[in-house]
């Protein structure tokens, strides 16, 4: 993406609200402050990862959803290759990134909350004092992502696979059925490719 386009997307995004809700500040245990620590260790998305047939089938008709939300092909696909990627690493459903993104952020990568949550996946900062570095920008669009897919991928262990109660800590209302509600519905209606996974998935653990 051009120095422009990049300044246009900044000035449109920075200062957009998102969703009100946040991760919750949680002291961890040694091993798992480590274990997370190393999760979100910068690395690159490894392209042949997203150039396998699914990868490629999927990248293709996620981009023709996405369009109309993010019509620049090159950052809307960027974009794409990371959540596939991201997802995948941490053992989540790209489908369902997407819908947690789309009610985190409506897909802004600058996107800032009422408390403080960036980026597309809305991350609190304390988790950069937590598992990261100082260096590491919250607005980057692989950090965001790979601290995001690690947060939930950890609520997800400590639900024991149950992605309704994840989702609650992971927006700080854990025991409330709003924000799960939201991204379980914009995961089946606008970007899950088998409606049997949502329900399948929303009910593990349970």
């Amino acid at each position: 993406m051009s120095k422009l386009r990049k300044l246009v997307w900044l000035a449109l995004f920075c200062a957009a609200p998102a969703f009100a809700g946040a991760q919750i500040y949680e002291p961890l245990s040694a091993s798992v402050q480590a274990a997370m620590s190393k999760s979100i260790s910068d690395q690159a998305v490894e392209t042949r990862l997203t150039e396998t047939p699914a990868a490629r089938s999927w990248l293709t008709e996620m981009s023709r959803r996405l369009a109309k939300r993010l019509p620049d092909q090159e950052y809307r696909d960027d974009l794409l290759a990371t959540i596939y990627y991201e997802a995948s690493r941490a053992g989540l459903d790209p489908e369902m990134v997407m819908g947690l993104i789309e009610v985190e952020s409506g897909f802004r990568k600058y996107a800032v909350s009422s408390v403080g949550a960036r980026g597309y996946m809305q991350v609190m900062p304390f988790w950069v004092q937590q598992i990261g570095t100082p260096e590491q920008d919250l607005f980057h669009l692989r950090t965001n992502l790979r601290y995001g897919c690690t947060i939930l991928r950890h609520y997800l262990d400590i639900e024991h696979g149950d992605l309704f109660r994840a989702l609650g800590r992971y927006n700080g209302s854990l025991g409330q059925a709003g924000y799960p509600d939201m991204v379980l519905a914009a995961w089946k209606n606008h970007w899950v490719r088998d409606n049997d996974s949502v329900g399948k998935q929303a009910k593990a653990g349970n």
